[in-house]
């Protein structure tokens, strides 16, 4: 999938490298996703000096609306998508069928947990970087 400059990257890139990694399936267009957001803006800067990187997935399929969601939430992390909706390849290969959509994976790539939120994903988190 591409990120906003159009550069393609694998998820394989992001996991498996020593970090917990959050790769957070979204779309500009879910109020769900945009309530949630700011509570990963927080995290990320929290964690991210820690061994914490984000992935976002973007399911939507228009670049001007992805663009937007990314600047209004202030997303800083890496924003990956193919614009193609629920067709999203990512989206597929974890078997995301509801947003927003979360899959924590530890340091060696393991996934630890799925579908969590808010304070779950805090504790999670913590857990996961003690390990």
């Amino acid at each position: 999938m591409a990120d906003p400059k159009g550069e393609v990257h694998q998820l394989s890139e992001f996991v498996g490298n020593g970090k917990v990694v959050l790769i957070d399936f979204w779309a500009s267009w879910c109020p769900p996703c945009r309530k949630e957001m700011p509570h990963l803006v927080e995290l990320y800067k929290q964690y991210k000096n820690k061994g914490f990187e984000i992935v976002g997935i973007s399911l939507d399929s228009k670049p001007e609306a992805w663009a937007k969601g990314v600047k209004d939430l202030n997303i800083t992390w890496t924003q990956l998508s193919d614009l193609k909706g629920w067709q999203n390849a990512g989206a597929a290969l974890y078997g995301v069928n509801s947003i927003p959509h979360t899959v924590l994976v530890d340091k060696d790539g393991t996934i630890i947990a799925k579908n969590i939120h808010g304070e779950e994903i805090d504790a999670k988190l913590q857990e996961a970087l003690k390990k």
